[in-house]
């Protein structure tokens, strides 16, 4: 199984949370060695649904220039999967099969293009394997 693995969205929200909590260290600690390792990977799907969540959802809300640091910082070294044709073939093909949202075949159809071992989300069921992917609910 590969060393590379996925981050779903959630994590770079709880890892900007001011409450310490639990999931909040767990996802800065995954957040923190997906970059100090260069095992860590995102789509272009996770940034965007990231920065539509900072823009809108967090209070308040992240400026443009945090924006731009936050995605030099984080983002730029994890971004390796772009949108493609493939990954949209991939991610009808896993819709049909396993019923999963579109934005979670997409998602998926991201970390199995990414070469992937292990996806790391809440929003999946935990354990499940899709191929050589791994699904792991980083809370749980």
């Amino acid at each position: 199984m590969s060393a590379r693995f996925f981050l779903d969205t959630n994590l770079f929200v709880y890892s900007l949370e001011g409450t310490g909590s639990d999931k909040a260290r767990r996802a800065k600690q995954l957040v923190q060695e997906a970059i100090a390792t260069h095992n860590g990977i995102v789509s272009y799907q996770v940034v965007q649904e990231f920065f539509h969540v900072a823009f809108r959802r967090f209070t308040p809300p992240m400026t443009t220039p945090e924006a731009e640091q936050y995605f030099v910082a984080v983002f730029r070294p994890l971004l390796t999967v772009h949108s493609s044709a493939a990954i949209y073939v991939q991610a009808l093909s896993l819709r049909s099969r396993y019923k999963f949202s579109w934005y979670d075949c997409v998602l998926l159809a991201g970390a199995i293009e990414g070469g992937c071992g292990l996806l790391y989300s809440e929003d999946m069921q935990h354990g499940q394997i899709i191929g050589e992917l791994r699904i792991e609910n980083p809370f749980r």
